[in-house]
């Protein structure tokens, strides 16, 4: 698959089920205690110390989580229809249209990267162009959080809320990950994985990576 392919795949899957996905998981976020508890940790580590891109933002939940934690934050997405909702529900923010592989920004010019379930739908292959990308914009010393489904076996979504698109889910293991960001010139900080929330429909476990570099 080429990069134009699964871009527009991407794009073309969330530009979709928008709405639907909102609403299905809006109430779901607020109420992960533990995934919280890591985005505050980056804050934290971030501290006030610069911008904080949140890449694949979404409806923009994360973003708007992180801005309550004193970051100074805007997030990025490929799809304008989740760029529309983040927009709606957090006003006050600022998100724009974007790819992750080819940012319009500045060597350097980011104190944080934020990539939370947003690399699921990168190719293995091109997971290091990816994080190649995420060091290029980070200052030395900026910090990077990667949120993302562990596990060896991806998942395929055909046809959520009934909308005619379909979409491959990477399911990676934490190690695996973290091999990947240090030869990228990462060096790690923190490992967290926790089980599966059954109740909230998760099935494999949840990895969080924060790396310095």
């Amino acid at each position: 698959m080429t990069d134009t392919d699964f871009v527009t795949a991407t794009r073309t899957f969330y530009d979709a089920i928008a709405e639907d996905y909102a609403d299905r998981f809006r109430d779901v976020f607020p109420a992960m205690p533990l995934d919280l508890a890591v985005l505050a940790g980056f804050a934290g580590l971030v501290g006030e110390g610069g911008e904080v891109a949140d890449l694949g933002c979404g409806p923009g939940w994360t973003t708007a989580y992180l801005a309550s934690r004193g970051l100074s934050v805007f997030g990025v997405d490929l799809s304008e229809a989740m760029l529309a909702i983040a927009r709606r529900e957090h006003p006050g923010l600022r998100f724009e249209q974007g790819s992750m592989l080819e940012l319009a920004l500045p060597d350097g010019a980011l104190a944080g990267v934020v990539s939370w379930y947003s690399t699921i739908h990168t190719p293995l292959d091109r997971l290091p162009d990816l994080f190649a990308e995420f060091r290029r914009v980070l200052a030395p010393g900026g910090h990077l959080l990667l949120g993302f489904q562990a596990g060896d076996e991806p998942r395929h979504h055909d046809r959520p809320f009934g909308r005619p698109v379909s979409l491959t889910f990477e399911r990676r293991r934490p190690e695996h990950v973290a091999g990947v960001l240090e030869d990228a010139g990462f060096r790690m900080v923190s490992r967290t994985v926790r089980a599966p929330d059954t109740e909230k429909g998760e099935l494999v476990e949840q990895a969080f990576l924060i790396a310095r570099r």
